[in-house]
């Protein structure tokens, strides 16, 4: 099996994940292809998450550094979670946030070993989810509203 029918299956995988809880699912067009967007997003009430997909059995994972910013764009730009999703052979999905990455000589990289620590699966992320539709503001909104209640009103004379 090829990389990337290996990596769509996956993809597809996760996104029947998610459709069988109910959520409205996309896989990206370009996806494998482009950089211009996460693999997957799902969405449900209030709560969204986007995913970059990766299913290999090596002993770390890398994402190039301009594929690397745009996810991290896109997590600033649309307040989703954004993770890689990294399927283990045997072991199942393991969610790693942008922020655990750490830059390598080339690249943004998390091993297999860490990835393992953090320990953050499907059902961890279900669960941290279901708390925000319940009222809960995302640190997306929080940062939103804040500024809206920084806002001063000049009156002019």
């Amino acid at each position: 099996m090829t990389r990337y029918a290996k990596g769509a299956r996956g993809e597809r995988e996760l996104l029947n994940e998610f459709y069988t809880r109910k959520y409205s699912v996309m896989r990206s067009a370009g996806s494998g292809v482009n950089a211009i967007s996460p693999d997957i997003i799902a969405m449900k009430g209030r709560k969204g998450f986007a995913f970059e997909c990766k299913a290999w059995d090596n002993t770390s994972l890398s994402i190039e550094p301009d594929k690397y910013e745009v996810l991290v764009e896109w997590e600033k730009n649309t307040g989703m979670d954004t993770f890689i999703a990294w399927r283990m052979s045997g072991k199942g999905w393991f969610f790693i946030r942008l922020g655990e990455l750490r830059l390598a000589e080339k690249n943004y990289t998390v091993t297999r070993k860490t990835a393992l620590e953090i320990s953050r699966t499907l059902e961890a992320i279900l669960s941290e989810g279901l708390a925000l539709d319940d009222g809960s503001a995302s640190i997306a909104e929080d940062s939103m509203s804040n500024e809206e209640d920084s806002e001063v009103e000049v009156e002019i004379a």
